[in-house]
């Protein structure tokens, strides 16, 4: 389907959307030619993060699909699934640096069979720290 193009998959809980979520999929975009970013839906995050997000999976697929460097928008039920990674035809995951030094099967395979890289994330952001500002 997408013969001789370079697949950058990246993926996330996308809530809060703010400007460090933006910077790192715009960044992502430059790595390859298709784009696909994950969102993870609410059960899962509760499974993980022991919380549902403040805005809900269906309305966080809808802003990532709405962004324009975006090409396509799948459900993640695994942060980085081999399965999905395979499926799709990733070449590149791209995920921010602070999953570095963390195992994930599915990002253990990932830096094993594709390229992985690791971008910063975006000082003084995040979506606990908006939660924490709004309290």
């Amino acid at each position: 389907m997408f013969a001789n193009k370079k697949i950058v998959y990246t993926g996330g809980t996308w809530d809060i959307f703010h400007i460090g979520h933006l910077n790192l999929i715009q960044r992502a975009k430059t790595y390859g030619d298709i784009l696909i970013v994950g969102v993870t839906p609410d059960d899962i995050v509760l499974s993980y993060k022991k919380k549902i997000p403040i805005i809900s999976y269906e309305e966080r697929f809808r802003i990532i699909e709405s962004l324009s460097c975006v090409d396509f928008v799948v459900r993640q039920d695994v942060l980085i699934g081999a399965s999905l990674m395979k499926c799709l035809n990733v070449d590149i995951v791209v995920i921010g640096n602070d999953w570095k030094d963390k195992y994930l099967p599915g990002l253990d395979w990932a830096r094993k069979n594709l390229k992985v890289i690791y971008l910063p994330r975006t000082p003084d952001i995040s979506s606990s720290v908006i939660k924490q500002r709004m309290e």
